[in-house]
């Protein structure tokens, strides 16, 4: 519930603190009074997108702050907590405007963002105002409101998952698809390069090992002669022979050379272990050597293969074996397709299936509440002087999509026997404001914590009529607040709480003010509402007889 208003240097407004109570607050005067300024004013606090020219001229910045009642369980709490910010009873919003366009705003003095500020108007606050049944006249809003008044978020919400299932279903089919469709026109190639990379059995490292062991062979002849010299010099007959020999005389002499030559013949030991090694080894390679001339042939024969199939696939030789499992990998998906495609058709129905289901539930649970709002807004019209109008919720197929297969549409007929039609083709300019009226009391019903506004709700009747528009926002009011800016004066005569907007020169520039006023002050007000400029004795009168009759 709003408690206070305070604005500071907006347009002609250079400072105002209003402190609104509960039940029906009623804002008169005369047109360019400023009433509008005091809803933009609330609405630049709340976050609402408006017009940019806010702040008052010479004036360094605007600024507005609005308090709020937050009892416990109220759904500004949620949005305070998922923001981060502190909750207690008391939500105080401020934000200034400078001349440049710069806003800041705050949340209990945490400085928030203007989605914040927006989030929370949602729960905080509701605006019927002028411009507000063009909401009402578009078909395309209608569903929503239908879905407000029947609870149906949840169901929709499901919905709309069933819808992306359905949608990722078939995408993934459509995918599979045409990733088959590339595979088939390729399968050709596939098949025979599968094959021919199968036959070769190419593996990692193949070609460097090929090409050694051909310039190996290509070499051997020469490297043979040279080969066996060397085993023939490290054998008997050269270096092993020499140190045996060395040994044999050294060994004849050791036992006289008072230790001298044991160090010697220790290294010759080492020398012939270290000589034994490098004989297995020359003897290793010398075997190597020993090959049959159809082998150089072979290792030629399948370097080359390697290197054509490498070239022909526009690849390195190391890589094929990975060529060669990705191309099996790819054969097996195109000889799998089929089965997949089964599959994701099986799955795309299924996810269809579901979709159709849900959709199915929500458009019943529709036509549930289009009955249900239907009768609401029959015993919503009687009070308001238009008993003898049908208003219908009409449900049409539409094409299915996230928010289900229906198209509703809110049609009126305001006469007995005539024929039901669009509201904006149907309904006259006060016939629409009450259409309006009725509709958000439906669809508010359930609201708590809600403060209403209503701009000139009231504009295109009078009489009855406007006493009955006036005792119905009277009753809204009850145990809640509602907040109204009305010219009709028994609309004004019914509000528990009334404040007066007039408008000011004081030294050549304009001021908007807005004072509460007393019994005597408001019978002034409304005899102005009757009478006009002059206001009368019997205007006074008529004035005293509405505020008598609403009391």
């Amino acid at each position: 519930m709003l408690r206070h208003l305070d604005i500071r240097d907006m347009l002609i407004i250079d400072r105002l603190e209003l402190a609104f109570q509960p039940g029906l607050n009623v804002l008169t005067g005369e047109t360019g009074a400023g009433k509008s300024i005091l809803l933009d004013s609330l609405g630049f606090v709340l976050g609402w997108r408006g017009r940019a020219d806010l702040v008052r001229a010479g004036a360094e910045q605007g600024e507005v702050l609005a308090e709020f009642d937050l009892p416990d369980g109220h759904p500004a709490r949620t949005v305070l907590e998922e923001a981060g910010l502190p909750t207690s009873d008391e939500l105080i919003l401020r934000r200034i405007n400078t001349p440049e366009g710069r806003k800041t705003a705050w949340v209990n003095d945490r400085r928030v963002s203007g989605d914040v500020l927006r989030a929370l108007s949602d729960c905080l606050v509701e605006l019927h105002g002028q411009q507000d049944d063009k909401g009402l006249l578009d078909p395309k809003n209608h569903r929503v409101m239908l879905d407000e008044f029947g609870g149906l978020h949840a169901l929709r919400a499901k919905v709309g998952a069933a819808w992306r299932e359905k949608a990722g279903a078939a995408k993934a089919l459509d995918a599979a698809e045409a990733r088959l469709a590339e595979m088939r026109a390729e399968e050709e190639f596939l098949r025979h390069s599968v094959a021919e990379l199968k036959k070769l059995a190419p593996l990692e490292g193949e070609e460097a090992d090929l090409d050694t062991r051909r310039r190996l062979m290509q070499g051997a002849e020469k490297m043979r002669e040279d080969v066996a010299r060397a085993i023939e010099g490290l054998g008997v007959n050269g270096a092993e022979g020499a140190i045996v020999e060395a040994q044999r005389w050294l060994d004849g002499v050791v036992d006289r050379a008072e230790g001298k030559l044991e160090s010697p013949l220790a290294a010759l030991e080492r020398a012939m272990v270290e000589l034994g090694e490098a004989q297995a080894g020359v003897a290793a390679f010398a075997e190597r050597l020993e090959f049959n001339p159809a082998e150089l042939e072979m290792v030629e024969e399948r370097l080359f293969a390697l290197r054509g199939l490498a070239r022909k696939h526009g690849v390195l030789a190391d890589d094929l074996a990975g060529l060669a499992e990705d191309l099996s990998d790819r054969l097996a998906t195109l000889d799998g397709g089929e089965a997949e495609i089964g599959e994701l058709k099986a799955k795309r129905a299924a996810a269809d299936r579901a979709y159709a289901e849900v959709a199915q539930e929500l458009s019943a649970k529709r036509l549930a509440a289009a009955k249900t709002l239907d009768a609401a807004m029959a015993a919503e019209l009687a009070p308001l002087k238009m008993e003898r109008a049908v208003f219908e919720t009409r449900r049409e197929e539409a094409t299915p999509g996230p928010d289900g297969i229906d198209a509703i549409t809110f049609t009126v007929a305001t006469n007995p026997g005539a024929p039901a039609g669009p509201l904006n083709k149907i309904a006259s300019g006060g016939e629409l404001s009450r259409f309006l009226l009725a509709l958000k009391v439906c669809l508010t019903a359930d609201a708590t914590g809600l403060t209403m506004i209503f701009d000139e709700i009231d504009r295109g009747v009078g009489g009855a009529t406007a006493d009955a528009v006036g005792r119905r926002l009277a009753a809204l009011a009850e145990g809640g607040q509602v907040l109204v800016v009305t010219h009709s004066p028994q609309v004004a005569a019914l509000g528990a709480h009334h404040w007066q907007v007039t408008k000011s020169v004081e030294q050549g520039v304009t001021f908007s003010r807005v004072v509460p006023l007393s019994v005597e002050k408001r019978i002034d007000e409304v005899a102005r509402m009757v009478s006009g400029d002059t206001v009368t004795d019997a205007a006074r009168e008529a004035a005293r007889a509405l505020l008598s009759g609403s009391a």
